[in-house]
């Protein structure tokens, strides 16, 4: 058992403890409080005074393991570029543990990911959420598959297009979408008759209700049709990027559609991103929708996610908005609120020890549990 104790708490599901405890044992939470918790006898007590204490921060849309930024093309696996439609794809199958993204997501306080594949296909693959220490996949693991990648705008149009073939327009985006999702219905509706179809078992988890997609949209009117395209179908979706989102908020609230907005420290580099804005975030929030940011490393390094949250506070993201949308927020997105995002009894012992706020530009991360096991450190607490 593990006793960490003075230290100011953020549980990021309502109490902040200013002279806090938590214990500790196995690879969960086991109590969280003031000095009414008790410590028990058998517990190794880390007294972490004058330090800040976070749950371990989630990046809920990157591509770390799976475009490695030194290899630029031995190490890059998220775009299967020659058809558009692959909804069999398994990013568990092109990310590489030992990619240096990991390394740099722990030093930063970054416990857990979603993978996802790129953005070139129609249909794109598999996502899936990991943690960010282990020598395998398996070991890293907490959600697989996390959500389906589609893709909506310039990328599929401009890849396909430039090979002279269905998708050159935004009107082909989304009958090609359309057409694989009647595919699977139909598919459904055969049961154990059906010859087995990886695309169509793929496609099936969506229709089942088990997985969302997730909607690679910038542009207001791409956003829309993906909203549009799941609403005729009947199936969760998750819009990501959503560069243009503060431009249809009201629209967007009466959806309560789940957002993962950035990567925000980026330029303007191409015509989807002309009303990139840091204020997305907040103005989204402020109309009560359920706001996550990410990094889509390696756009952005996936180290940069503390910063990017704290510049979407200084555009006006409540701090409170910013901590929830890199922890609790992120969570919620990726189903995964019953284990993690915040300091609670039951949860996984995810956790975070930093000199300083997180949102600070100064600040250190000096310590990182995982699943309760020190997993980084510039000391050695455990």
């Amino acid at each position: 058992m593990l006793a960490l104790i003075n230290g100011c708490i953020y549980t990021m599901a309502g109490p902040i403890y200013k002279e806090g405890r938590i214990l500790i044992k196995n690879k969960e939470i086991l109590a969280v409080g003031g000095r009414e918790i008790g410590i028990p006898a058998e517990a190794k007590v880390v007294d972490v005074a004058g330090k800040n204490i976070y749950p371990g921060l989630i990046d809920a849309h990157c591509h770390v393991g799976i475009i490695e930024e030194i290899y630029q093309y031995e190490g890059d696996d998220a775009n299967e570029e020659s058809e558009p439609i692959t909804p069999h794809l398994r990013a568990i199958d092109g990310i590489n543990p030992m990619d240096i993204g990991f390394q740099d997501a722990l030093k930063a306080g970054v416990t857990t990911v979603c993978c996802l594949p790129g953005s070139a296909n129609i249909i794109g693959g598999l996502g899936a959420v990991l943690h960010t220490c282990g020598s395998s996949v398996e070991q890293m693991l907490v959600r697989n598959p996390a959500g389906l990648k589609v893709a909506f705008g310039e990328n599929p149009k401009r890849n396909y297009g430039e090979q002279k073939k269905m998708p050159v327009t935004r009107m082909a985006n989304a009958a090609l979408l359309r057409e694989n999702l009647v595919a699977a219905e139909n598919y459904l509706k055969k049961g154990v008759n059906a010859d087995r179809n990886l695309k169509l078992e793929a496609l099936g988890l969506v229709l089942e209700g088990k997985i969302p997609i997730r909607a690679h949209a910038h542009r207001a009117d791409d956003i829309l049709t993906a909203i549009r395209i799941a609403e005729e179908f009947g199936v969760q979706i998750v819009v990501e990027h959503c560069t243009e989102g503060h431009l249809i908020a009201d629209m967007l609230a009466k959806k309560n559609v789940p957002l993962v907005v950035g990567p925000v420290l980026i330029n303007r580099a191409k015509v989807e991103l002309k009303e990139r804005t840091l204020e997305t975030a907040g103005i989204l929030a402020q109309k009560g929708l359920t706001v996550a940011l990410m990094t889509d490393h390696p756009v952005v390094p996936i180290e940069y996610l503390s910063l990017s949250a704290a510049l979407a506070a200084k555009a006006g993201l409540s701090t409170t908005g910013a901590l929830e949308a890199i922890t609790i927020k992120a969570a919620q997105i990726l189903g995964l609120e019953k284990q993690l995002g915040s300091i609670e009894p039951g949860k996984n012992a995810d956790l975070i020890v930093t000199e300083g706020s997180i949102l600070d530009l100064n600040v250190k991360v000096e310590f990182v549990l995982i699943a309760g096991k020190q997993v980084y450190s510039i000391y050695n607490l455990c």
